[in-house]
């Protein structure tokens, strides 16, 4: 548990460093069917989603945070209208870049679509490399302490003067949370402490408390899992695809909108070293050095948190290969038949 003089000494400033796949109602039966299709970026997640959909009469919904804003196209790798063989796409270019869109509001969204498609009879295809929205939608969130605008200032002013320092402290309240979060996604382990403090107790006690669960649906989770190396291999050519077909473009097209440098989606990977050649912090051939190296790392961390992920079907290759295809095709079969 948090220790009451820890949290005294946060508020004060003077903190020191010392060494599911059913809805839980009803006969499965009686449950409409879903899918969630998830995996590492450039696992083939898009691929599978359009074979599944034309097969068993789909539509989309994106479970990336990033292809929510509308000009962040190119480096979210969206999949282009032309390209979408006519099945219809949810939440996708739904937001300006300057809004903020949290996991409640995914959840929110996302459900309200479920109810959309499930009244029009079509299937739902959760398709997207977040993990945290995607257990939103399914799991729910609990509510959480409002914001305190006050302890965020000195938590982030702390994290400035000593960077790592807020993540080694969360460690401290609560392992199973921190561990969840790597250590430089400051604004989550700064809302994680904040849940601690204000609660008075670990925030992953707080998350595992009171959830909203979906109620009404039964989902198929289908995880693509390809080799390592190959996947290394695909997000390479993927970043260099990338910046050539015009990324740092794209970047000087929505500075040119008059959108900030700090607006939110900047500091997504690709986007982040795009907008530094642009300002001439890096030569174009490193930002796609930096990019390369900084999606490896993030696909690693998206694949421990899918591991994660409860009643995952895992498929081990690509989505866009034709074994893998037929692969989840006869799991859908299957599970739709139930």
């Amino acid at each position: 548990m948090v220790r009451l003089h820890c949290i005294t000494a946060i508020r004060d400033n003077k903190l020191r460093e010392t060494p599911s796949t059913l809805s839980p109602q009803g006969d499965s039966r009686a449950l409409k069917p879903a899918f969630a299709l998830v995996g590492p970026t450039a696992s083939g997640k898009s691929a599978l989603s359009l074979h599944l959909a034309r097969l068993f009469d789909g539509e989309v919904i994106n479970c990336d945070s990033l292809q929510l804003y509308r000009h962040f196209d190119i480096g979210t790798g969206k999949v282009p209208e032309a390209e979408r063989a006519g099945v219809q796409h949810h939440l996708l270019d739904v937001l300006t870049p300057d809004q903020i869109f949290t996991a409640g509001d995914y959840s929110r969204a996302a459900r309200a679509l479920l109810s959309d498609l499930g009244t029009r009879n079509k299937l739902p295809i959760v398709t997207g490399g977040t993990g945290f929205y995607l257990r939103a939608l399914i799991d729910g969130l609990a509510p959480g302490p409002q914001r305190d605008d006050a302890l965020r200032a000195k938590l982030m002013a702390r994290e400035a003067a000593r960077p790592g320092s807020l993540h080694r402290i969360l460690q401290r309240f609560d392992r199973v949370t921190a561990a969840r979060i790597h250590a430089n996604d400051v604004p989550k382990v700064v809302r994680a402490l904040e849940i601690c403090l204000a609660a008075r107790r670990p925030a992953a006690d707080v998350f595992a408390a009171g959830r909203d669960a979906l109620e009404g649906w039964r989902f198929l989770k289908i995880g693509l899992f390809p080799d390592r190396e190959e996947l290394y291999g695909r997000i390479g050519a993927r970043v260099e695809q990338m910046f050539e077909q015009g990324l740092i473009a794209e970047v000087e097209g929505i500075l040119a909108l008059g959108y900030p440098p700090s607006t939110k989606p900047f500091e997504a990977i690709g986007y982040k070293q795009a907008l530094q050649s642009v300002q001439l912090e890096l030569r174009p051939k490193d930002a796609i050095f930096y990019t390369k190296q900084a999606t490896r790392q993030y696909a690693k961390r998206q694949l421990t948190w899918f591991r994660q992920e409860p009643g995952i079907q895992v498929l081990r290759g690509f989505g866009d290969q034709p074994a893998i295809q037929a692969q989840a095709a006869e799991l859908a079969r299957n599970f739709l038949q139930l």
